[in-house]
């Protein structure tokens, strides 16, 4: 089962666009030191739309090679059927431990098309595969029964769940076969959706306070959960104004003034607006992350 904290990795760009693999490297090394359990690159926080085929797999390779004990799960999703399965199996073969799939986006398809999309994916390799639904970004939500249905296939092992509807989250938790993972695609959902039965987080916020995140989620686990309420508190205005603008903006922005290397942004993102990065610096204040 997987379970646990990992962390959607930023993808640091140079000024002049290209991948700055030397930054990359640096940042899965801080994420291992953290103790992450598993890091996952080329999803939305990776800026994967902006990427090439060859970019994707590039920035998969890198990390695969540079992680030394987190397990790494690839993002390899598509609204092209197709193109998704060619980048599953390219992930798979690099050595991937899972695969990250988001859910067709822009097409809109129905449900049975979430289903035969999944399926077809499923079938065409042979590597554990988890969904991801995040409606806000492609347009249409993954039902509880899609869920369901898709959990009966050998190969389709979780669910990272964006949807920010507790009611879906609780039908799908009340209901997955034993062994099937339910990961919460949103920090400020986590401890509610473990509390509930859930087996982690694929998490935004643990690229700045990876430890922070990874003791929450950890501590939830093993059943303390005076402790995870109390970090998932600390951690809750992160939890939010990581999102002030649109994801990765000031996730890329909070580790550039923590001072790691993180990168430009790739067009249509930009530089987050001057009235919230102060929002988002006093907030990293707040935690000790940079100075007051």
């Amino acid at each position: 089962m997987i379970q646990g904290c990992a962390t959607a990795l930023v993808t640091p760009f140079k000024p002049n666009g290209e991948l700055d693999e030397e930054a990359l490297r640096e940042l899965v090394s801080l994420q291992e030191k953290a103790g992450i359990d598993y890091i996952v690159p080329c999803g939305t926080t990776g800026e994967s739309a902006t990427m090439t085929h060859k970019e994707h797999l590039k920035v998969i390779e890198i990390v695969l090679d540079q992680a030394k004990r987190a397990k790494v799960i690839a993002g390899a999703g598509s609204n092209s059927t197709m193109e998704a399965i060619q980048l599953t199996k390219g992930a798979k073969d690099m050595g991937a431990k899972a695969i990250l799939s988001i859910s067709p986006y822009y097409n809109k398809p129905t449900q049975n098309g979430i289903v035969k999309h999944y399926e077809t994916i499923a079938d065409a390799a042979d590597i554990p595969i988890i969904i991801y639904n995040v409606p806000s970004r492609t347009g249409s939500n993954i039902l509880p029964s899609t869920v369901l249905k898709l959990a009966g296939h050998s190969n389709i092992v979780g669910v990272k769940e964006a949807s920010g509807n507790i009611g879906q989250i609780m039908a799908i938790l009340a209901k997955v076969p034993k062994g099937f993972s339910v990961m919460s695609g949103d920090d400020a959902m986590t401890f509610p959706m473990m509390s509930l039965g859930g087996n982690g987080v694929i998490s935004v916020a643990s690229n700045v306070a990876p430890k922070e995140v990874c003791n929450m989620v950890h501590s939830a686990l093993d059943g303390n959960w005076p402790e995870a309420r109390r970090e998932h508190f600390l951690l809750l205005d992160l939890f939010n104004n990581l999102f002030i603008e649109t994801n990765p903006i000031p996730v890329k922005t909070a580790l550039r003034l923590m001072g790691k290397t993180s990168g430009t942004f790739r067009l249509p993102l930009c530089d987050m607006e001057p009235a919230n990065l102060e929002v988002l610096r006093k907030t990293l204040a707040q935690i000790g992350l940079v100075p007051k």
